[in-house]
This record gives structure tokens, sequence and C-alpha cells, in this order.
């Protein structure tokens, strides 16, 4: 059986918001992972969505002008696109966050593997990111990140896209709700170094001919690993439960 053009066009169009969105994404966007399978993974699920949403296409494709169909995949494109940057705010803002942190207990001079970017980041911020990403795949939160794509046609239908200022919003929305997740997760760690700062500067008052800051700095790194290792397990579930969070209320 032959295909109409509008089947074709249809599929585009439902790679162009799922491609997208899979462009910027947390997990599916990391540079470590080789475009080509980027694109093949974008191509697989828009394929495997279309049965479900090709009826929102068909009936509104027949006969659209050229210029109309070029504005239905720049929009598609763009509502694609906000959608995992909303997403990926979540791990710009732990990246943020627990780059603060690691300098704040000492940390910061420990270069360690790029995780999401280029640039060189502190060996904890490497290893929280790395596992906050793992954790995304392990508890099937990139299933909820399809469903949630298949339920943003119900929101925004096909052509029709984000205005500019509810996009403005959603955007700065997410960056508040994001930071105050990041400063949660953080507070101990930010009590913890100004705490102990603060008693490492009295320190060194009352005795300045020691060096107090270079002998103290081991046992502030001690604590530091010693906090992480007892508050990690919840840092990941606060951010998961977060992110989980937004995939289903969108």
């Amino acid at each position: 059986m032959n295909a109409a053009p509008e089947t074709f066009l249809g599929v585009f169009l439902i790679f162009c918001r799922i491609g997208g969105c899979l462009l910027v994404v947390p997990g599916f966007s990391s540079p470590r992972v080789p475009q080509q399978v980027r694109l093949l993974v974008a191509g697989a699920v828009s394929l495997a969505l279309a049965p479900l949403l090709l009826p929102l296409f068909q009936q509104k494709l027949s006969g659209q002008a050229p210029g109309q169909t070029l504005y239905w995949i720049l929009t598609e494109t763009v509502t694609g696109l906000l959608i995992g940057f909303l997403g990926r705010i979540f791990l710009v803002v732990l990246e943020t966050v627990m780059n603060a942190t690691s300098t704040m207990v000492g940390f910061g001079a420990m270069p360690g593997a790029p995780v999401e970017g280029q640039d060189p980041v502190p060996a904890i911020d490497s290893l929280i990111l790395v596992t906050a990403t793992a954790l995304l795949f392990a508890s099937d939160l990139h299933w909820e990140l399809f469903r949630g794509l298949v339920e943003s046609y119900a929101r925004i239908p096909p052509g029709e896209g984000i205005g500019s200022q509810t996009a403005l919003v959603r955007v700065v929305d997410q960056v508040a709700d994001a930071f105050m997740l990041g400063l949660r997760i953080t507070a101990p760690f930010v009590i913890y170094a100004i705490v102990v700062n603060l008693a490492a500067g009295f320190v060194n008052k009352l005795t300045p001919s020691i060096p107090v800051y270079f002998i103290a700095t081991p046992f502030v790194m001690f604590g530091g690993l010693l906090m992480l290792y007892y508050l990690g397990g919840e840092i990941m579930m606060q951010y998961l439960q977060t992110y989980a969070a937004w995939l289903r209320q969108g």
C-alpha cells in the first residue's frame, strides 16, 4: 500500500519535536553519546510513536501551502527544543550547585573528567553528574519522557507552538524550582563550609604563627567526603523525585 505524502510529512514533523527534545534533554544529549546514535534513537522513537500521533497531523496537512509547512517544521522543532531545555535546566543547576559545593569543601582544585561539556570540572562534580545521568535510565525515566512527549501534543497541538511570553514564564519558573532543589540538597554542605571556615578563621586569629588553613584543609575535605557518603543517596533521591514530578506534570 502506498503511503500518502501527508504521512511522510507527518512523521517528519513528529521527528522534529522528538529530535529537538532529545537534542538537549539530559542523558541523550551528552557529548559522550555519538551523534549517529542520537539520530538513530530520535528516528526510532519517532517511527514508534507515529501510529499514535499521525491522526493529529494528516487532516491538517492535506493541501497545506509550502510556507505553512515550513512554519510547522520550525514550530515543532522549537517546541521540542523548549521541552528538552526545561528538562536540561535540572542537570545544569545540579552541576552549578555541586561545583560551588566542591569549592566550599576544598575539592575545587581537583579536576575531573568532563561529563556534559568539554571543560574540566571537580571530581566530585563529575561523580554526581555521572550518577544522576545513569539513574535517569536505571529508574526508567526515559520512558516517562517519551510518554510526556506524547501527551505534549494534547497541550500543544501540532503547528500551534508556544508563545514567547509563555515560554519565558515556563523557563523562569523551571529555573526557580531547580535552584530551590539545588539549595535544598546542598544546604548541609553550605552550613558545614560556613561553620568550618569560621572556626578556622577564629583559630587562625588566636594562633597567627600557625598556618591553620593549610593544616585544616585535609580535615575539611575528609568531613566533606563523610557528608557526601551519608547524604549522597538522599541527594540523588531528591533530584530524581523532582525530575520525575516534572515529567509527569509537565
